[in-house]
């Protein structure tokens, strides 16, 4: 058997395409931005904090980047649905129907927006047929940005340096780094971390814990508890973009817009699938 010839018109397309998801990213970057200035004007003001229905803090910074992030992908991509935190009635079967939509959580981490720790995010991430195609973590305070799309890597940027492109590491055993939630620990994650034995743990709020995976600085975020669909996207295209995978307690990648529920199942965020975190389950 012959390898397929790709053919020039082929080749062109595919470097079409590239480029493309290439720029695509790169206005959802700007965008993120900009939502992540409006939640700067409001963080520098002595704001309100309301509670929604199920206790979770609100406040005028969420819907400033929620405005933002719909009309910036409304002009950038018109005929792609946006489904945000902050419109999430949208009923599953008019979701169903979506092949590709933008999967928008304006202010992931409202708690430590709360508490002026600097640690939230803005995500966004593009969904195609229930997988994550492409992600952008944001974080306002830190100016620190990760991002990915499928296809081309996963990268960082600090400040207004040169991006960074950025890949998880191996585990061979030893001491692990762990990145837990600084909201949201548990008997769960202690259970956990006890029968991991010796590790260091890194705390922190919002999405952040997951670029921590992809970055390489931690092994492994488990999270054991509610999060929502709106939580995850954007980081896992990082995390796989970057080597690794965001994993159900049995294994299975992480899916989206499958049921009627928008709440994830518990899950790991995982550097090196080679090593057998599921045994500390």
């Amino acid at each position: 058997d012959h390898p397929r010839a790709i053919y020039p018109a082929q080749i062109t397309k595919v470097e079409s395409s590239m480029n493309m998801n290439a720029e695509l990213l790169d206005r959802v970057v700007e965008i993120s931005v900009d939502a992540g200035s409006k939640i700067l004007e409001v963080y520098e003001t002595d704001f309100s904090v309301e509670h929604k229905d199920d206790k979770s803090p609100l406040t005028a910074a969420d819907m400033a980047a929620h405005h933002a992030i719909v009309d910036g992908l409304h002009e950038l991509t018109p005929d792609i649905p946006i489904l945000s935190e902050e419109s999430a009635s949208i009923p599953y079967d008019t979701r169903r129907q979506w092949h590709t939509y933008w999967l928008v959580d304006p202010l992931d981490g409202t708690r430590e927006f709360v508490k002026r720790n600097g640690e939230f995010t803005v995500n966004i991430a593009l969904i195609e047929g229930s997988q994550t195609r492409m992600g952008v973590v944001y974080a306002p305070v830190l100016d620190v940005t990760y991002a990915a799309s499928e296809g081309e890597g996963a990268w960082k940027q600090q400040d207004e340096g040169d991006r960074q492109v950025i890949h998880t590491r191996q585990f061979a055993a030893g001491c692990p780094t762990v990145a837990g939630s600084r909201s949201h620990r548990g008997d769960s994650l202690n259970s956990f971390l006890h029968k991991l034995g010796e590790h260091e743990l890194i705390s922190m709020g919002s999405s952040l814990k997951m670029c921590l995976v992809a970055e390489g600085v931690a092994d492994v975020y488990p999270r054991f508890g509610l999060t929502s669909e709106w939580d995850t996207a954007a980081a896992q295209a990082i995390v796989e973009a970057a080597g690794g995978q965001l994993v159900t307690l049995d294994m299975q990648p992480m899916r989206y817009n499958t049921k009627d529920s928008l709440l994830n199942p518990e899950f790991m965020a995982i550097g090196d699938m080679s090593y057998n975190w599921s045994a500390l389950l």
